[in-house]
């Protein structure tokens, strides 16, 4: 499959929808696609500025302060301890590594990439892009012989679905069965809000790929992935790392080199501050937990039905009808959602509900939900 064989951007179809909502006499509440509405913390910004003296090219495998920084938040906020430099590698946001995975790993025609049933489009994308074919699946004992790599989402986009430790663990044991590689995006790993997704004091419990209690202490074959976009509000700076299996990312560290995949040095700077700032984590979650207090209830008012979402940024939700019918009926309300067609076949009827809006927008579309 060549670039130019790639489906037409799904979001396009959308653009009616919207148009029809931002004719709602209290303008558009955009729910769509997710987007960080909130300020980027000024500690971000700063080590931005301060690093702007950028004259030399920036190195592809990230500072030494940076892969620093990679490893402690893994050990202080994750339960990984140990992570090395050799066990990190910075990319330009997370997509473009979901989408060039496949290629810079070597899977080719015939073989198979494996990814959730209710799925970020992009892992099937990186999968045609080589020619693989994409499977989707929830439950490892369907993974098919020929699977060369594996990608979970816990917290998932857009379901918000939560893997357990118990449940991380027969995934990890069913790719090494395969030989494959297991790719873990783990990007809304700081925003759990039910049941084990928390811990007693009410923070974010996710557990990681990369934790000990699933690995057993071998890292072999297992990555995560990990952005910087949700928990700090850098969307716009395109921070994001890998880590994991050492010796697969020294072959995606020589891939990159020679692509001239590398962070901008300023940008490094920024994700190493981010990363050691726990404070501007906790108040971002605070401001997600409390748009979500106010929307959960009013979807569920309006009628609809709310699966897993125990993590992460969205709502996923469905009154038993075709999505793209809801769509219309919410559009007749400026409410503009996310529908579940472009999650993969299996979710014709849900509509994706994010909380990235401000809180007027978010109080706003509960008060139309419950009229």
């Amino acid at each position: 499959m060549a670039v130019r064989d790639l489906d037409d951007y799904p979001w396009d179809a959308v653009a009616p929808y919207a148009k029809r909502a931002a004719e709602h006499p209290g303008g558009l509440v955009d729910l769509s696609i997710g987007s960080p509405v909130d300020p980027t913390p000024d500690i971000v910004a700063d080590a931005l500025r301060a690093a702007t003296d950028a004259h030399a090219y920036p190195q592809t495998i990230g500072t030494t302060d940076l892969r620093a920084a990679i490893g402690a938040w893994y050990a202080r906020r994750r339960g990984v301890p140990g992570v090395t430099a050799a066990e990190v590698l910075p990319t330009v946001g997370s997509k473009e590594l979901v989408a060039l995975l496949p290629l810079l790993l070597d899977v080719t025609a015939g073989d198979i990439v494996v990814h959730p049933r209710a799925a970020y489009p992009t892992y099937a994308v990186g999968a045609n892009l080589v020619g693989a074919t994409p499977v989707a699946s929830d439950d490892p004992a369907q993974w098919p012989e020929g699977t060369k790599l594996i990608w979970i989402n816990s917290p998932g986009n857009p379901d918000g679905r939560v893997l357990g430790v118990a449940e991380l663990r027969a995934a990890v044991a069913r790719a090494r069965e395969l030989g494959a590689v297991i790719a873990s995006d783990e990007c809304y790993a700081e925003l759990g809000w039910d049941g084990d997704a928390v811990d007693a004091a009410g923070a974010s419990s996710v557990p990681s790929v990369l934790d000990p209690r699933v690995t057993d202490g071998d890292r072999r074959g297992i990555l995560s992935v990990y952005s910087l976009s949700k928990q700090s509000n850098l969307a716009g700076y395109r921070a994001a790392f890998i880590a994991g299996d050492a010796d697969l990312l020294a072959r995606l560290l020589t891939a990159r080199k020679h692509l001239g995949l590398m962070l901008s040095a300023p940008v490094q700077a920024a994700m190493t501050a981010a990363l050691g700032d726990d404070a501007h984590v906790a108040a971002q979650r605070e401001r997600y937990r409390a748009r979500r207090a106010v929307l959960r209830p009013a979807v569920e008012a309006a009628g609809f039905r709310i699966d897993h979402s125990e993590g992460g940024l969205y709502l996923w939700a469905t009154e038993g009808e075709d999505a793209w019918t809801t769509m219309g009926r919410l559009a007749e309300r400026g409410i503009l959602a996310g529908p579940g067609h472009f999650y993969g076949e299996h979710f014709p009827q849900h509509v994706r509900f994010s909380l990235t809006a401000s809180d007027e927008r978010i109080a706003a579309a509960a008060e139309r939900l419950r009229s």
